[in-house]
């Protein structure tokens, strides 16, 4: 009896360990994606972007406000990060997350030159952002939703770090994904399969209206 016992359970051990295994495996989108940015990060330093992304109106809609805390994933340079941090105050705070180090890097230098210390750089991965449990009010993804490889980790992780009624934002543009752009329906349906309501869309943030931000909030 105790042979038989053993000749069951091995082999449903093994196949709970490999269904454990398939579920902690990455699934790619079924859509290619862009190659996330690494080079130099003044590119993103133009003196008319302010005024082109109207980004007071940006941080208005996501409700930003003293003592707010925001995320900026795939902050780069931590040109939003800056932005944002002077609208939260002192009482605020930004997280600058990014993948890549030296962008990382790049932001905590550029917080101590500014005397911004409520900007708090993050270095996440391709698959977590690694965001504290219900901690933001905000979140936005500014031009970086096309560049994630393991779209429903990323936003798992996000969504658990949003407080009940908090606005996350995207602004991306219509693209295949590999181009540097997302068509908007896609990237809809993926956020909202992850547990995400739209709740608004905007096309202000591009006078050619190819760029689009929508602002979800989690179910």
């Amino acid at each position: 009896m105790r042979s038989s016992m053993r000749l069951f359970i091995a082999p449903l051990a093994l196949a709970l360990s490999l269904l454990s295994l398939h579920a902690q495996t990455p699934v790619p989108p079924p859509h290619p994606t862009s190659t996330p940015y690494a080079g130099d990060l003044s590119i993103f330093e133009d003196p008319h972007r302010d005024a082109n992304l109207q980004i007071d109106r940006v941080m208005d809609i996501l409700h930003l406000h003293a003592g707010s805390t925001v995320a900026d994933i795939g902050a780069g340079g931590g040109w939003f990060s800056v932005r944002a941090a002077k609208r939260v105050g002192p009482t605020g705070t930004v997280i600058a997350e990014d993948i890549n180090p030296a962008a990382v890097t790049a932001i905590r230098d550029r917080a101590a030159r500014e005397h911004l210390p409520n900007i708090h750089p993050l270095l996440g991965t391709p698959d977590n952002p690694n965001l504290a449990p219900d901690s933001l009010d905000a979140a936005l993804m500014l031009k970086v939703y096309h560049e994630i490889a393991h779209p429903q980790l990323v936003l798992a992780n996000l969504r658990a770090a949003l407080k009940p009624g908090a606005r996350f934002g995207i602004i991306d543009r219509n693209g295949n994904g590999a181009d540097h752009g997302l068509n908007e329906p896609i990237l809809r349906a993926e956020v909202e399969a992850a547990g995400f309501q739209q709740i608004a869309r905007y096309t202000f943030t591009k006078a050619d209206g190819q760029d689009y931000f929508l602002i979800f909030e989690k179910r």
